[in-house]
């Protein structure tokens, strides 16, 4: 058996936004920490993302409309939502719990649980700020959504009529103030809503590697290798790396879309899948916008960040490893120029691997397999928003406490539909 470093006495695999706030709330309460990722820091899905925090974002993709738009999300290249036929026939019983979770019980129940676990994002995820000394990376310029048509708004309806009763905080708005707000659209809104309490952040690959050197300042430990496989040996967990292995005893598994490859933790039998998402980035177009802007029938947010103006989002329901989907790339910019009128070719695309379960919500606590291996990922499209609450949950779970909010519907252990 290869020698093993065991003065830890926690590993976090997954070195994304999700697994970096778990080590940085790990040290911070006073445990000794390593983070392994053969990748660099934040270099995943958390940096490609929309740069939103969305604590207002509880309404999931299981949507019932899901049913009545099908064909269109199936044949139509203008749709924000795309389907690899080979990888829904690859993965039949994936399509089917993700449908049956778009049933409007089922939808509304889901929407619930992550209403209550958005409540407590900014408390999570403040701390780490503030840590981190990363004040300056955020925007506290609310968020901005508009429909172009009086249809697409009717039908959402109910949609913030439950947000509302869920105590999420906005302003229902016309067209026109829509407009004054962000002046530079090419068209104006039917209708908008405002989340005023809403921040984005200029930068999310720097605010991970925040996050990481405050971690590092803290005492932390980074290993740059690849997890193959975990093995609970009783007394401590051994996690065995391509050139030695580590032992600590307790791991925490937020390895994003990856998790499942890592074998022995138990992610391995649960229906993780991804939502590969995509963005363009436009350099010299970041005065557009003034906050983050989401057309909700183009299925994408325009988002003002450092380096210019990005436009990301639309959901690809394909393999993991399947090239990149020009299409999707395609479908950004055409409804870009839309939204903002003619568009020079971007400077930058992305493709990125969003972690995705059926019923759309993330798995936080303890693997089904082992007590001492406690599982954070698939939070689809709020990593960056849910990172901090994750990773205090983690925290409390590592410390043996009970987390101040019930943890049953992010149970790994859960039924899935």
């Amino acid at each position: 058996m290869t020698a093993a470093r065991s003065n830890f006495d926690v590993i976090v695999i997954g070195a994304g936004v999700v697994g970096v706030a778990c080590a940085l709330w790990a040290q911070m309460r006073g445990q000794s920490v390593a983070l392994v990722d053969p990748a660099p820091v934040g270099s995943g899905a958390s940096s490609g993302n929309a740069c939103t925090l969305a604590t207002y974002a509880c309404m999931p993709v299981n949507d019932p409309s899901v049913f009545g738009n099908l064909p269109h999300y199936l044949f139509s290249s203008d749709s924000p939502l795309a389907l690899s036929w080979v990888h829904a026939l690859r993965h039949p019983m994936w399509m089917v719990k993700f449908l049956a979770n778009c049933r409007p019980a089922k939808s509304r129940q889901i929407a619930t649980e992550l209403a209550a676990l958005l409540a407590h994002a900014d408390a999570g995820l403040n701390p780490l700020i503030a840590a981190a000394a990363a004040e300056d990376l955020i925007v506290a310029n609310g968020q901005l959504t508009v429909w172009r048509s009086e249809k697409a708004a009717r039908a959402d309806r109910a949609g913030l009529a439950f947000r509302r009763g869920q105590g999420v905080l906005f302003e229902e708005i016309s067209g026109a103030e829509a407009h004054a707000m962000e002046p530079a659209l090419a068209f104006r809104p039917a209708c908008g809503v405002y989340y005023p309490t809403a921040r984005h952040i200029r930068d999310p690959l720097t605010l991970t590697q925040r996050f990481h050197k405050a971690f590092t300042d803290l005492g932390g430990h980074t290993v740059v290798e690849k997890v193959t496989r975990l093995t609970d040996e009783g007394a401590a967990v051994r996690v065995h790396l391509d050139q030695a292995d580590l032992v600590a005893a307790r791991v925490v598994l937020a390895a994003g879309a990856f998790s499942a490859r890592i074998k022995g933790g138990g992610a391995e039998h649960l229906p993780l899948q991804t939502e590969r998402g995509y963005h363009l980035l436009f350099k010299s177009l970041g005065h557009y916008a003034t906050r983050p802007v989401g057309w909700v029938e183009g299925g994408f947010y325009t988002a003002p960040m450092a380096q210019g103006l990005r436009l990301a989002g639309t959901v690809e329901l394909a393999a993991m490893d399947a090239p990149e989907n020009q299409s999707r790339l395609d479908y950004i910019a055409r409804k870009g120029a839309e939204l903002w009128g003619d568009l020079p070719p971007p400077d930058a695309t992305w493709m990125g691997r969003r972690p995705t379960l059926p019923d759309a919500l993330p798995v936080i606590g303890h693997s089904p397999t082992s007590p001492r291996i406690i599982h954070a990922f698939g939070h689809q499209h709020l990593g960056l928003t849910l990172a901090g609450v994750t990773g205090r949950i983690v925290a409390d779970l590592l410390e043996g406490r009970q987390p101040n909010l019930p943890l049953d519907s992010f149970s790994p252990a859960r039924s899935f539909v």
